[in-house]
This record gives structure tokens, sequence and C-alpha cells, in this order.
């Protein structure tokens, strides 16, 4: 692909291949590398740089004999350049894709009962994309990036904020409120409603050392808004050995708003928090290149905007005898 500047279309054309050349180079920093991850010689390197180096009347690069370096003309190349470039790459992608009847399955990860909370998002996404599907695949809070880490899954619904070490954000699908799981003989269960400074010198869950501590902070912090200490206590790797000791009385925990939903646990009574902060679910991507057929779904998701959880159909406030 060829863009032209200005009214000249010869001597000031610039070939896409030639903005990729000067981004690789930009992140290597190694005419070497640069070559061999592009799959063409260091000359055709050296040539492209120096071309675009002439048309635009600046240095990009400052070249010694054992270091490569962007200028401040390069650095603000590639500010401006980089994200036009990937969406320029990803529309050729997508249609590519499209024209070839681009087709796969993608592996979804999800806790719980969320997958019934996407069949929205999952029923478009297969009307633009026919040959396209999604696999849910569960996996619990107490390992939750592990998944996308290995690569057993291609996207991963998570709560926000994530950390950015641990994966991209990409679109917020859903949006809920949230519940405190608290059992049924605590004199919080008579309550219509709590606050967030009812967790003052409550016990918590411990979430262990493989969630990382503001992740899981987000939901279950540990500290009310006024600075009072909330307490950690016993481990769980599962959501149901958390309602186990919630009904136990050992702890109390901060859940999501769908919760009364889908989970019928007896001794455990679920009560509204009235000024906890909405969750934002999101579509987290690992850091390498997403598939076409990945990329559709992300489209979709971008496209349709998020959807809140709410609890018209269900009373929040119900303790294990009064599910159906």
């Amino acid at each position: 692909m060829t863009l032209i500047s200005g009214d000249d279309q010869s001597g000031d054309a610039v070939e896409l291949r030639d903005i990729e050349i000067f981004l690789t180079l930009a992140e290597e920093l190694h005419f070497g590398r640069t070559a061999e991850r592009l799959h063409i010689s260091q000359a055709r390197v050296s040539q492209s740089i120096r071309q675009q180096e002439r048309r635009l009347g600046g240095t990009l690069f400052d070249r010694s004999t054992r270091t490569v370096a962007l200028t401040l003309l390069g650095q603000h190349l590639r500010e401006d350049l980089e994200p036009a470039f990937g969406q320029i790459r990803a529309a050729l992608e997508r249609v590519t894709a499209a024209a070839r009847g681009g087709c796969g399955t993608v592996r979804l990860g999800a806790m719980g009962a969320l997958p019934s909370e996407l069949l929205w998002l999952v029923d478009a996404y297969r009307v633009r994309y026919p040959q396209c599907a999604v696999e849910f695949v569960e996996f619990h809070f107490s390992d939750p990036f592990v998944k996308l880490r290995t690569g057993a899954v291609d996207a991963q619904l998570m709560w926000r904020p994530v950390p950015p070490e641990q994966g991209r954000c990409g679109p917020v699908v859903l949006t809920e409120g949230r519940v405190l799981a608290v059992a049924a003989d605590s004199p919080l269960a008579a309550r219509s409603s709590v606050s967030m400074e009812d967790l003052a010198n409550q016990t918590v869950l411990d979430p262990g050392e493989a969630v990382p501590r503001d992740w899981f902070a987000a939901m279950c912090p540990d500290r009310t808004p006024s600075g009072q200490p909330i307490h950690r206590g016993p481990r769980a790797r599962t959501f149901h050995e958390i309602l186990a000791l919630v009904a136990a009385g050992r702890i109390v925990c901060p859940l999501n708003g769908h919760v009364p939903r889908y989970y019928n646990y007896p001794g455990v009574t679920l009560l509204p928090i009235d000024d906890a902060p909405l969750t934002e679910w999101a579509l987290v991507l690992p850091d390498t290149p997403v598939a076409p057929h990945v990329q559709g779904l992300i489209d979709t998701a971008h496209d349709l905007g998020a959807r809140h959880i709410g609890s018209e159909t269900v009373e929040v406030r119900l303790a294990a005898s009064e599910f159906a």
C-alpha cells in the first residue's frame, strides 16, 4: 500500500512497508534484528530509513558503530505513527479474514455463571461471523490469570482494573452492582442493605499469593472509604469454598450483583451494598497479537457497548430458604 504526501505522486510516496520498517527499527534499535524480523536484507532497512529521513528533512536515528537510538524527531514520529499503523494493519487483517471466510472458535475464559450474561454478545458475534463460535472456559479467582498467561484461552472476562502486566484490557461488556454475603445468623442479615463502611473490622477472604493484590482489592478492599481496617482471614480456592466460609460465619465477602440469580447456598444471606462502585467486566487479551476471529469478537463488543446486569427479576436480599 502506498500513502501519498501532498500533490507529488512520484517523490513523496510513502510505502506502508517503510512505515513498518521504521517502527520495527524503533523497537529493536538494531538493523540486523530488524532485517531478520521482517525477513528482508539489512541493506533494505538502511535504504528505507535513509529515504524516509531525506523525505522528512531530518534524522530519525542516531547511529554509531555500537548503538542505534531514536532522535527526538524519531520519537515524535513513532508516537504519531504507532496507533494509526496498528489500526490500518488490524483493518486489513479483518478484511482479509472476511474475504477468506474467516472462521475459528474463540476460547473465552469466564468465572461461574457469567457466560449466561454474555449470550447477547455471542449471538451478535455469530451473526456477523457465521463460521465462528465461542467456547467458554471456566477459571477460578484463586489463580485468575494463569489461563490467559499460558494460552489456554484467547481472551478472558475480568473485572477492572486489570494489572497491565497481566494483559491488555479491551472493551467493557458488562456492568453490575455488588452484594455482601453474610451468614444467615449474622446481625447484618437483618438489614435490608449495607454500605462499604459496614465492612469495618469484619473479616474477609485472603485471596492467596497467585491473586494480584490491587486487582482483588478493587472488589474486596483492605480499608473502608473512611480508612477503617478490613481484616483478612482464611483462604479459599473456589467460589463455593467462599460460600462455605460465609455460612460458617468465618468471613463476610463482597460479591457481584449477579450472584443471587444463580446461587443457592444454605445459611448465606446476600445484601445489596448501596455505595459500592459498579463492577466493570472487560474482555482482556494477551500481549501477543490476536487471531482475526478473536479480533472479530472484540470489534463486535466495541460496537455493541456494555450491558448492565440489573436486578429487576430477582430480589437481591435472599436467604437460602427463599430460593425457589
